[in-house]
């Protein structure tokens, strides 16, 4: 049965942690994905890709700051905005590529959206969202002194600068994505939108933040009745107790006993938690939410692969 999907793809699916960071290796990266996602549209289903920008923002923020005595650096929502074009020319152009291949016809078009939050957000005092490459605890160190970051220790995995991440409240434009998405593969809300507010007036103006992927993603699919939100990831399914003799995969799970994992503690904070908040809140729409690898997409649309959340069993 055809469904109609929201994908969120992660920033570090586009750069792996201890890659160069060039564009050549971004590409590639970039095409093995795009080929999953022809996979899922050559299954006769319609999707809306959403990514991370982790990485990405992070390095275009250092590229800023290590070039401010030469070019005015620019605020982290102007980097969001960049971020959304690299990262969006490149899966436009390798989906068109592919797609085109397999002699599909289908239009690929790469949104620039904004995304409204509440500018008085506690989250502006409490930064925590990881952007940019990982640094070991000395170079963290030195970041904090000189530059003023707050870096924190990102899921064993080395450190990383963390910025304010505001709930987000309104994808804009989505009357404009379900006119496109009937026979167009839609690429909306990168690196989890441009954060920007409303003012008394209606006026729109942008906040230095980074919107959780995962949040926006639910926003995106909720807001365009999407059937699926598949959240793509570099493990295969999710696991309780993980790491541990009694270690346990899950395939299909209900709201309830995911919020009671939750609840016990199951999932690291800065990686898995946000995915299964985000698969909690949609599914309790009664519509599925599927957490997996890229590679086991197509799979989990079907049932075979990947950790299931539903409203019931």
């Amino acid at each position: 049965m055809s469904k109609y999907v929201v994908l969120a793809l992660g920033g570090n699916a586009i750069l792996q942690p201890g890659q160069e960071t060039t564009y050549e290796n971004q590409y590639n990266n970039v095409k093995n994905a795009a080929a999953k996602m022809a996979d899922i549209k050559a299954n006769g289903h319609r999707i809306i890709v959403t990514h991370g920008n982790g990485p990405q923002v992070g390095n275009i923020i250092v590229q800023n700051e290590a070039a401010k005595n030469l070019v005015a650096p620019m605020p982290i929502d102007v980097c969001n905005a960049e971020s959304q074009g690299f990262i969006g020319y490149m899966l436009e152009e390798a989906l068109k590529n592919d797609l085109n291949s397999r002699g599909i016809n289908s239009n690929v078009v790469t949104l620039l959206t904004m995304v409204e939050v509440n500018k008085d957000d506690p989250a502006f005092d409490h930064p925590t969202k990881p952007i940019g490459v990982f640094f070991n605890e000395e170079e963290a160190k030195r970041l904090e002194e000189m530059n003023g970051y707050t870096m924190v220790e990102d899921a064993g995995r080395g450190y990383r600068r963390v910025v304010p991440s505001p709930e987000p409240m309104v994808i804009n434009g989505v009357d404009a994505i379900k006119k496109l998405m009937s026979d167009t593969v839609v690429i909306s809300s990168g690196g989890g939108g441009i954060p920007v507010y409303r003012d008394d007036k209606g006026q729109l103006h942008g906040l230095e933040a980074v919107i959780d992927k995962n949040r926006s993603g639910l926003k995106l699919a909720e807001q365009t009745n999407a059937d699926t939100f598949i959240m793509l990831t570099d493990v295969s399914n999710v696991y309780i107790n993980y790491g541990k003799e009694n270690e346990q995969k899950l395939e299909t799970i209900t709201v309830e006993e995911a919020e009671q994992y939750v609840e016990e503690g199951q999932f690291p904070a800065g990686s898995m938690l946000p995915k299964i908040q985000a698969a909690i809140e949609f599914a309790k729409t009664g519509k599925e939410a599927i957490i997996c690898s890229l590679s086991d997409a197509v799979d989990a649309l079907e049932g075979k692969a990947g950790t299931k959340i539903v409203l019931d069993k």
